[in-house]
C-alpha cells in the first residue's frame, strides 16, 4: 500500500498560493492602449461634440460660447444633404466595384496562385508604398483629356469627340476604386487562404457543379472577409475628399471637402464639428444595419 496513503490529511502538500498581482496583468496589458484611445480618440470626440454646439456667430478672434445651439446640426443638415447623399452614393458604388473586382483577385491569390502567392501580394499592396496624394494625382494625368484612357474611349465611340473623364463623377468613383481596393482584397485573402479544401472536394463528390459549390461553399464561408472588406473600404471613402478635390469639381464635392472647408477656409468650427458628426452617425447606422442584415455579428 502507498505511503502517501497513510498520511494524515494535514501533511497532504498544500497547493502554492496564486499571486495575487497575476489578476491585474491582463488590466496592465490594456493600459497603454486604453489610454492612447482614451488621449486620441475619445478626448478628440468630446471636444468635436462641444465645438458642435458653440454658438455659430462666435470666431477665432472673439471666441466661441458654449450656447448649447443644437440648431447648428439642422442648419447644416439643411445646407449640405446633397453633399451627404452623394458622399453615400459614391462610396457605394466604389465599394461594390472593389467587391467586384477584389474578390476574383483575393481568390485567385488564395486557392491559385501557388508559388506566385507572395508576389501577387506584394503587387496588391504596392500602392501603399507610394503617398495617397501621389497615387491620386496619377489617376488626374491618366483620365486627362489627352490621355490614352480617353482617346481609346474615343476611338471606340463610347465618348463622343469632346467627352471627357476627368472632372465627373466617374472619374472620383474609379479614384476612389483604386484607392480603396487593397481594403477589400486583403481581408477577403485572409479568409479564403482559410478555406478547407476538403470541403470543395466533398462538394464535388456529391456531383456539384462548380458554380454551385462556390455558391453554397466558398462564398457563405468568405462571409466575415466580404463583410469585414466592405467595411474597411466604404467607411474611409465616404468621409475622403482627396478624390473629389483632384478628380472632380464642386459639382462632385462630397462631405469631406465641405468639412475640409468649413474647418481650413471658412473657419467655422462649429459648423464644421456638426458636419462631422452627422457623418459619423450616419455612417455608424449603416455599418450597424448592414452587419445586422449580414448575420455576421462577430466580426466587429
Amino acid at each position: 500500500m502507498s505511503v502517501i496513503a497513510h498520511l494524515p490529511a494535514s501533511d497532504t502538500p498544500a497547493p502554492p498560493p496564486r499571486r495575487r498581482s497575476g489578476k491585474w496583468l491582463p488590466y496592465l496589458l490594456l493600459l497603454p492602449g486604453g489610454l492612447w484611445l482614451t488621449l486620441f480618440f475619445a478626448v478628440p470626440i468630446f471636444q468635436l461634440g462641444a465645438t458642435s454646439l458653440y454658438d455659430p456667430s462666435g470666431s477665432l478672434e472673439q471666441g466661441y460660447a458654449m450656447t448649447w445651439a443644437f440648431g447648428n446640426y439642422t442648419d447644416a443638415l439643411s445646407q449640405y444633404w446633397p453633399h451627404f447623399a452623394r458622399s453615400l452614393v459614391y462610396a457605394g458604388i466604389a465599394t461594390v466595384l472593389c467587391l467586384l473586382l477584389g474578390y476574383p483577385l483575393a481568390y485567385a491569390i488564395a486557392q491559385k496562385a501557388g508559388r506566385w502567392k507572395n508576389l501577387m501580394l506584394v503587387c496588391v499592396i504596392a500602392p501603399f508604398f507610394t503617398s495617397f496624394l501621389v497615387r491620386t494625382l496619377a489617376w488626374k494625368t491618366i483620365l486627362s483629356d489627352n490621355g490614352a484612357v480617353v482617346g481609346v474611349l474615343r476611338d471606340l465611340h463610347l465618348l463622343d469627340a469632346n467627352g471627357r473623364l476627368l472632372a465627373t463623377p466617374i472619374a472620383v468613383v474609379l479614384g476612389l476604386t483604386y484607392n480603396f481596393l487593397p481594403f477589400m482584397v486583403l481581408p477577403l485573402y485572409a479568409n479564403l487562404d482559410r478555406l478547407d479544401g476538403r470541403l470543395l472536394e466533398a462538394a464535388n463528390d456529391l456531383y456539384a457543379s462548380p458554380a454551385r459549390a462556390f455558391a453554397k461553399v466558398t462564398l457563405p464561408l468568405s462571409m466575415p472577409g466580404l463583410v469585414a472588406g466592405t467595411l474597411l473600404t466604404f467607411i474611409p471613402a465616404a468621409g475622403d475628399y482627396i478624390n473629389a478635390e483632384l478628380l472632380g469639381t464642386p459639382n462632385e464635392y462630397m462631405i469631406g471637402n465641405v468639412i475640409d472647408s468649413a474647418f481650413l477656409v471658412r473657419l467655422d468650427y462649429p459648423q464644421a464639428a456638426a458636419l462631422s458628426f452627422i457623418l459619423m452617425a450616419a455612417i455608424l447606422a449603416i455599418v450597424f444595419v448592414y452587419i445586422k442584415r449580414a448575420g455576421t455579428d462577430e466580426v466587429v
